[in-house]
């Protein structure tokens, strides 16, 4: 079972930085690590979207060539990516909002996806698109909501959806170095949160190494993005009335770190999906269903989910509040849990 942030190489020296940030240093680390490493994307030669402005660029430091403005066209964005990534470049793509790569359905789903396999592994398909989704800002229903339970859907891909800064850069780093294509959902609400992230330029988080966050014996909670901060702060509450629960960030949803969730499972006996994304047919559902067909007999409780209502995002700060999952609504539902 995973308990720390792993790493290739030992974690000397850290620094305090934005989750945003973070994504940057990894970039950074990686195009000047390897030549074919290139990004491609709405406005990433001053920063991106969110990103930090008033400072060195990417364009300033390594040329138009490699760091390359897109108009707003995911379909010609990912497209690029395929291409590129089977001539042995190794492309990472900056799409606006995670919604809007719908409209890179087939460049994203058939050509990564599937060409490696169709082509019987002739090469490989070293590539990454950047997904900032969740909810956010009450951005409203084209720009928010989650979508990373369509890639868990479509063989051939990766995806990661990191918590933290820390796992922001290492994920990044190691998507970059993987030979097969990656969907990074960046988390938008985490943007302009801070922590500590390690500067050793070969520091990565291995894809489909799960975290144990906190260590409990009543009932494991599993989640991953933003729902991590929120799964811990709500455990915080539960062990205040002697309620042990273990949080586990899968910070990876293909491949997914079943391992890591059964071997808790086995010993509380309860277990917690959270997850940002819709309730029906998410995720979460996913999970909950993996753990009653391997851990069935174990069980002492029904396996509960927590996510957000089946509607689209809402256009009001308020309203975004309410639909998304908080730590009053995994506290009530792991003291449901308990009384089984």
């Amino acid at each position: 079972m995973s308990t720390n942030l792993m790493a290739t190489s030992a974690v000397a020296t850290t620094k305090r930085m934005r989750y945003i940030e973070a994504i940057e240093s990894a970039i950074w680390e990686e195009m000047e690590r390897d030549e074919t490493v290139f990004t491609l994307g709405q406005g990433v030669s001053i920063g991106g979207f969110f990103g930090k402005k008033g400072q060195k660029t990417l364009a300033e430091q390594f040329g138009t060539k490699r760091v390359r403005d897109s108009g707003i066209t995911e379909a010609f964005m990912a497209g690029c990516a395929a291409g590129a990534a089977m001539v042995g470049m190794r492309p990472i793509i900056q799409m606006g909002f995670a919604g809007f790569s719908l409209i890179a359905g087939d460049e994203i789903y058939h050509k990564l996806a599937k060409w490696r396999y169709m082509h019987g592994g002739k090469f490989e398909l070293p590539a990454v698109i950047r997904l900032p989704g969740g909810h956010q800002d009450a951005a409203g229903p084209e720009h928010s909501n989650s979508y990373e339970v369509l890639g868990m859907h479509m063989p051939g891909l990766k995806v990661v959806v990191p918590g933290t800064a820390a796992d922001a850069k290492g994920l990044l780093k190691a998507a970059v170095r993987d030979p097969n294509p990656v969907l990074f959902h960046e988390v938008r609400s985490l943007n302009f949160t801070k922590g500590e992230v390690p500067t050793d330029p070969d520091f990565i988080v291995p894809i489909g190494v799960a975290e144990v966050v906190t260590r409990g014996n009543d009932l494991t909670i599993v989640t991953y993005g933003h729902m991590r901060k929120e799964s811990v702060a709500a455990a915080e509450r539960l062990s205040q009335e002697g309620i042990s629960a273990e949080v586990i960030d899968l910070k990876s949803l293909v491949p997914l770190d079943y391992p890591t969730v059964f071997e808790s499972v086995a010993k509380t006996k309860r277990a917690m999906v959270v997850n940002e994304a819709a309730l029906t047919a998410g995720p979460a559902s996913e999970i909950a269903t993996r753990i009653y067909e391997e851990m069935f007999s174990s069980l002492a409780a029904p396996v509960a989910r927590v996510c957000a209502p089946d509607v689209p995002a809402p256009q009001t700060i308020r309203l975004e509040a309410m639909m998304r999952p908080n730590p009053d609504q995994i506290v009530e539902a792991a003291r449901d849990l308990v009384k089984y």
